[in-house]
């Protein structure tokens, strides 16, 4: 028995401590760290509870035991906590003086991201954790650098020429790579990783639309773009799974003697900044044509003295934002939609009658207007985005003590995260059928309506609101449209729910493995 939880404790551990630090060390910590782990785990009930029926609050460590045992399902755990909270909000604290609310109530939402805006930044601890990886970056930052960063791009997400922008080099990257890399793997009868060719074509596409680069990895000519996305997702990755440490300092002790994930996440992100330096390099130095059309120059323009790392953040920022965003909701729409013919069959009833209307032949791409006719489509992946959102949780810090409008008392310091995904999963937001996926919950007299972002929280909300959900959704349904009339998607394993692999956005863990056979047109 106390070698099987002594196993078990130590996988728990930083994996490469015993390369750097003293034996003694080593034993003192392990063992320190066991008696805590085996006393309040294995002592009966809790002798104490704050916001019963929430998480399971133990004296010193807090939630840690409950969390040692979820953090594999991190997301259906909390879930099922907050489902049970009276108002959907729970408080938990953990070892390190951590504490904090998770909340899937809209009011709470609201009153976080609009109405008590300035009192909910990042925060220190949210910035620190990311700030290697993101530096000051749009998604990193708060105060003025934030609002500079906003300001930037504020002007220019809302100009008619970055739509058209958009609008071509989508079209491009479709009939160029996507399509002929479908129609191979139809002929070769091979298996696509289908989250991989997602997340190929959105980073070759935010690098033309954000920098007028393209790095051709989607059509494997750009050896540079391939090894920076192996680099991108492992930084992504290790940097979000310094949140989830059980030991809030165990990452500083890695990181100090670099061992384990934090040498390779330092090297990942070594790889992720050259790539970007080399943009701005190339931007800076005057050599890229049309160097005006995009976001980077816009901000070397408008951004007295950038320094190169500052750009450099910038950059990082927005290949997380336009790359991981859109293949990660559209790796889960195609899974969802391959056990439901019934809606495929919807969507592509609508698809064909866009065509009959506008007399469109088969194989041209949709322009913006047909694109926006297509509200059965828009409903099916909001509907797959509600319940598998790109970006799960996040989280704010509490600048000042506040109350909540559930009664909730805050004090300065604490977290405050809104849980995306717990929200597409509670009935008191979207009724008794809340975990079935329904596209036809987002219609109305067969329009697809809009929802209110503090429900339906997936491009965030109020002043900080995803400036770039058109473009997110000109590329998604650009794309699943494409395919859909083109070929049938035949998931190889559509009866097992992926697993989930918790980065700073929701992926698939070891992808989406699927077949593709071209479609028979009548």
């Amino acid at each position: 028995m106390t070698l099987s939880l002594c196993r078990h404790f130590l996988n728990f551990l930083p994996p490469s401590i015993t390369m750097e630090l003293s034996l003694q060390a080593l034993i003192f910590i392990f063992l320190l760290s066991l008696s805590l782990y085996l006393l309040f785990l294995h002592s009966g009930k809790p002798r104490s509870r704050i916001h019963a029926p929430g998480f399971k609050l133990y004296p010193l460590v807090g939630v840690l035991p409950e969390f040692l045992q979820n953090r594999h399902r991190f997301l259906d755990w909390t879930t099922e906590v907050l489902s049970r909270c009276p108002t959907n909000t729970a408080f938990l604290r953990r070892p390190g003086n951590i504490k904090g609310v998770i909340t899937a109530n809209p009011l709470i939402v609201e009153h976080m991201l609009k109405t008590n805006f300035h009192n909910y930044p990042k925060g220190p601890r949210f910035s620190y954790l990311l700030r290697d990886f993101l530096g000051d970056g749009i998604f990193n930052a708060d105060g003025e650098i934030w609002k500079v960063q906003r300001k930037t791009a504020s002007y220019e997400f809302n100009t008619k020429s970055l739509r058209n922008f958009v609008m071509d080099s989508v079209k491009a990257e479709i009939q160029n790579r996507l399509v002929p890399i479908f129609r191979k793997a139809a002929q070769t009868n091979g298996v696509l990783d289908i989250q991989d060719v997602l997340e190929r074509f959105a980073f070759d596409n935010i690098c033309k639309v954000a920098f007028n680069v393209d790095p051709g990895c989607l059509g494997g000519d750009g050896t540079a773009g391939s090894e920076f996305m192996e680099a991108f997702e492992d930084a992504t990755t290790l940097s979000s799974g310094r949140f989830l440490y059980a030991l809030p300092f165990a990452h500083r002790i890695k990181k100090y003697f670099n061992v384990g994930s934090e040498r390779k996440l330092m090297k990942s992100i070594a790889v992720v900044h050259e790539f970007a330096d080399k943009i701005i390099r190339s931007r800076i130095e005057g050599k890229d044509e049309r160097k005006d059309e995009d976001l980077l120059s816009r901000f070397i323009g408008a951004v007295d003295e950038s320094s190169p790392e500052f750009l450099r953040d910038i950059v990082i920022s927005f290949i997380l934002a336009g790359r991981d965003t859109t293949s990660s909701a559209l790796t889960w729409f195609f899974w969802i939609l391959s056990s439901r013919p019934e809606i495929e069959k919807n969507i592509l009833d609508e698809l064909q009658a866009i065509r009959l209307r506008n007399s469109k032949p088969l194989g041209d791409t949709y322009n913006f207007d047909e694109l926006r006719e297509m509200h059965y489509l828009h409903a099916a992946i909001s509907e797959a985005m509600r319940l598998y959102p790109p970006v799960p949780v996040d989280s704010k810090a509490c600048q000042m003590d506040d109350v909540l409008p559930d009664g909730t008392l805050v004090r300065k310091g604490w977290f405050v995260s809104y849980h995306t995904y717990a929200m597409g999963r509670m009935e008191k937001i979207w009724g008794s059928d809340c975990r079935e996926f329904k596209p036809e919950r987002w219609l109305e007299n067969g329009i697809c309506k809009l929802e209110s972002p503090f429900r339906f929280p997936v491009f965030h909300a109020g002043p900080r609101i995803c400036l770039g959900k058109d473009m997110a959704y000109i590329q998604m349904k650009s794309i699943a449209a494409s395919v859909m009339e083109r070929f049938e998607i035949d998931v190889q394993e559509k009866d097992t729910c992926p697993e989930p692999l918790l980065s700073l956005t929701l992926r698939m863990k070891g992808g989406l493995g699927v077949k593709v056979k071209e479609r028979r047109v009548a």
